[in-house]
């Protein structure tokens, strides 16, 4: 059984947090380019060509920015971290780190099922890791100063547990309807809204 022994602040750990989501969110743009030297007919085709890797850039960096966000929000109120928090959040930030590989799948090859499962994969992945810190640390009240905070009520932990539920859906959904269940993924845009404005209100 894991014990819980307090193993100073959580300062460090948010620190490495920043610089993990910051290369990660800066290697997604390595990709996005256009050849010099094109013709206007090229060059218009340079750009169509470079949509998908556009389109893929803008969600994983809305992925990432908003798990780098809720990081944030869960270490909000932790006066301490312990062994269990420390290792979940590094598990949890290899998988940030990571994104930038299905991304690239999405971008050159979204038409492919396998494409979308890994990347779906990665998502629910990285989500699990931030909703097993949550609810870790709402066990933990002795991690905790003594005010509560939002990223420990149920609401919270409902609110994380939906994007690994879409997500990890999408799976073995996208082998049978195809790539075009990602727009299932749009259904996280109305549930975060109404599960964040109830937040708001118990807070």
């Amino acid at each position: 059984m894991w014990t819980s022994r307090p193993d100073g602040g959580p300062d460090r750990l948010l620190t490495l947090a920043d610089g993990v989501f910051a290369i990660a969110i800066t290697l997604l743009v390595l990709d996005l380019y256009v050849p010099r030297g094109l013709e206007p007919d090229q060059y218009r085709e340079a750009l169509r060509r470079v949509l998908p890797d556009l389109g893929a850039y803008a969600l994983s960096v809305a992925v990432l920015g908003s798990y780098w966000r809720d990081h944030r929000r869960i270490f909000r109120g932790v006066r301490e971290v312990d062994g269990q928090v420390t290792s979940l959040s590094v598990l949890g930030l290899g998988v940030a780190a990571l994104v930038p590989f299905p991304t690239r799948l999405l971008a050159e090859y979204g038409d492919r099922p396998v494409s979308v499962a890994v990347y779906a994969g990665a998502v629910a992945a990285l989500g699990a890791c931030h909703l097993a810190v949550a609810a870790v640390l709402a066990k933990r009240p002795w991690l905790r100063h003594d005010t509560p905070t939002e990223a420990t009520t149920p609401l919270y932990l409902l609110d994380s547990a939906t994007i690994v539920v879409v997500f990890l859906v999408t799976v073995p959904l996208v082998f049978v309807t195809g790539p075009w269940i990602m727009w299932l993924w749009l259904v996280l845009v109305p549930t975060k809204a109404y599960l964040g404005r109830r937040l708001q209100a118990t807070s």
